[in-house]
């Protein structure tokens, strides 16, 4: 470790441990301002244990902003009594925070290796000495006896951007056995549509099969049928779930086919934890519920193994029986203790832990459902999109935020940098119709650095839409290997990600979503930038004189406005380019 580092840390240590045993640790690796803590717990019997505190602190210096997996807008440096802690199990969020700096830079990133379990995690600012002072909450849950526990902490001083230390612990995530990701297929890396904001529960099949068909015509790959096939009512709620019989359809396998021949991939919704209390699977599994007392319907208790064998059958069938192509299974965070959970033995259960029967019960669905179709899609989205999920799901999608194009492209970047190689999902797309073509290239747009998901009723879009739609999607797939597993660099936090960048070696894809200037460090030999903003000039600062290259300049639809040698010299340099326009920059060699 440098003597920087060292200066401005202090190591882990217990701060609370009202357990009658040993809490053990030690640096298992430390090299460039990166050490790995071991932590252990090694009881001479069986206990259940109370919460154990492990804290450090390092100096406040240079820290703009913290980091977490689902803040959202909300990146502030928070005071020691401010009380809620930055949450993590297995179906919500991941064990991590970033501190970053004045740059972007990485100040402080911490991990865990348990990302099943429940742990809590703050770095708070303490106003009596300037320092922000990092916690790990263990045991905050745990109603169980254990004989033993182990975890490692990844602490992460290294002067990097901050979106590099987050896709590295991804990479150290993955090298733990019980956090290995599933396999991606190709049909989880396609742009999809979506029936929820546009049909809600109102499935039509002579509407579904026409929109197939246009979706299909201007590049989407699949379709997922959300809510609403399994029930023919039409009132938002899950008292039906549970049985999960297509009422709506009458021959749904049928129907399943006649998309597949067009051209289209067919997944189906679920919310998986939710029995309603007008489904004969209610009457069935009673006792046997997290809560009867939730919002929305009671909740699968998937200790027991009925339960998730149940559950599994459903998938399995009806993988088999509909042929499908995917899965969206839903409210996976819903899978938690309740006031009213009961955590006394039963000898039904063969689980006393709620995260490791959901861990479990996924690893069972997933395992199933591939034997019928290997190449299945499963899609899960925020907040259980951490690593765990990565084991099952191989598709992560945005929470939902229908009309809120900001929002979609802070929640794409959020989980990108530690989704690994599995596929990031935006939320469906969703505009008013009598938007501009412009503003609804908006919502579009900042889906790019992202697979695409759109909900719109596209027999009824203006012609200028589906112009855009098919103009972009049509470029999304021509660079959705860069844009997917390219290198990945999103900007300025603070400020909901006003540039995002995917780089080559040879090639740069660049959406500009705020009047923020692009510092260009790397010539690159194609340059393509999206100007995702109302205003038309783009100002590129080039740290070298990149050369000359042809500059053709095309609107949202797709039409070539002009076409112009630019010269892109060291210093500043401009670009007009229509709003939510493209400007395409080839390299002209001698």
């Amino acid at each position: 470790m440098s003597s920087v580092a060292q200066k401005i840390r202090e190591d882990i240590r217990v701060v609370k441990n009202e357990n009658k045993t040993e809490c053990t640790i030690q640096v298992v690796s430390e090299e460039n301002d990166l050490v790995i803590y071991k932590i252990d717990l090694r009881p001479d019997e069986k206990f259940i244990p109370e919460p154990i505190v492990l804290e450090w602190k390092t100096p406040a210096l240079n820290v703009k902003g913290v980091w977490k997996p689902t803040s959202d807008f909300s990146k502030r440096i928070e005071a020691d009594w401010e009380l809620d802690n930055h949450e993590s199990r297995i179906s919500i969020d991941s064990p991590v925070i970033s501190l970053f700096g004045n740059t972007d830079e990485n100040v402080l990133c911490f991990s865990c290796s348990n990302a099943i379990n429940k742990i809590e995690l703050g770095a708070k600012y303490r106003e009596e000495d300037d320092n922000i002072y990092c916690k790990i909450i263990l045991f905050t849950e745990c109603k169980y006896a254990i004989s033993d526990f182990s975890i490692e902490v990844r602490v992460d001083y290294r002067n990097i951007h901050f979106s590099q230390a987050l896709k590295e612990t991804a990479i150290w995530w993955e090298t733990f056995s019980a956090l290995k990701p599933s396999h991606v297929p190709a049909i989880a890396k396609k742009p999809l549509y979506s029936t929820w904001y546009q049909f809600h529960q109102n499935l039509d099949e002579t509407v579904l099969l026409k929109e197939c068909r246009l979706a299909k015509a201007i590049g989407f790959e699949a379709i997922i049928i959300d809510d609403g096939w399994q029930t023919r009512d039409n009132n938002r709620g899950y008292d039906y779930t549970g049985d999960w019989q297509s009422e709506r359809f009458g021959d749904f396998g049928a129907l399943v086919k006649n998309m597949q021949s067009l051209g289209m991939k067919v997944g189906l919704w679920y919310s998986v934890p939710f029995c309603g209390t007008k489904s004969k699977a209610y009457q069935r599994f009673k006792g046997k519920f997290l809560t009867e007392n939730h919002r929305w319907a009671p909740v699968f208790d998937p200790r027991f193994p009925e339960v998730r064998n149940y559950l599994v059958s459903i998938y399995v069938a009806a993988a088999k029986d509909w042929g499908l192509d995917g899965f969206k299974l839903d409210f996976i965070d819903d899978f938690k203790a309740y006031p009213d959970t009961n955590f006394e033995l039963d000898p039904e259960r063969d689980f006393s832990s709620i995260n490791d029967a959901v861990d479990a019960l996924l690893t069972q669905v997933s395992d199933e459902v591939k034997k019928v179709n290997p190449d299945i899609f499963i899609e899960f989205r925020q907040k259980y999109t951490g690593p765990a999920m990565r084991k099952y799901g191989n598709m992560l999608r945005a929470f939902d935020c229908p009309g809120d194009y900001t929002m979609n492209r802070v929640r794409i970047a959020d989980i990108k940098m530690l989704c690994g190689d599995t596929a990031v999902h935006s939320d469906m797309v969703t505009w008013h119709f009598d938007e501009p073509v412009e503003n609804a290239a908006l919502h579009y747009l900042n889906t790019m650095f992202g697979v695409p998901q759109i909900s719109v009723m596209l027999h009824k879009a203006p012609v200028a839409h589906i112009n855009m739609i098919k103009f972009y999607t049509n470029f999304w797939d021509k660079n959705s290997r860069l844009l997917l597993a390219g290198d990945f660099t999103p900007t300025s936090p603070m400020t909901n990600y006003p540039i995002k960048k995917v780089t080559s070696d040879n090639k740069a894809i660049i959406g500009v979503f705020e009047n923020n200037f692009v510092v260009l460090e790397t010539p690159f030999h194609q340059i393509d930038i999206l100007n995702v903003k109302p205003s038309e000039l783009l100002v590129l600062v080039a740290n070298h004189n990149f050369g000359t290259f042809n500059c053709q300049i095309f609107n949202c639809e797709g039409k070539l406005i002009r076409e112009e040698p630019f010269i892109l010299n060291k210093g500043v340099n401009s670009l007009r380019v229509p709003f939510c326009g493209m400007a395409q920059l080839r390299l002209i060699t001698n």
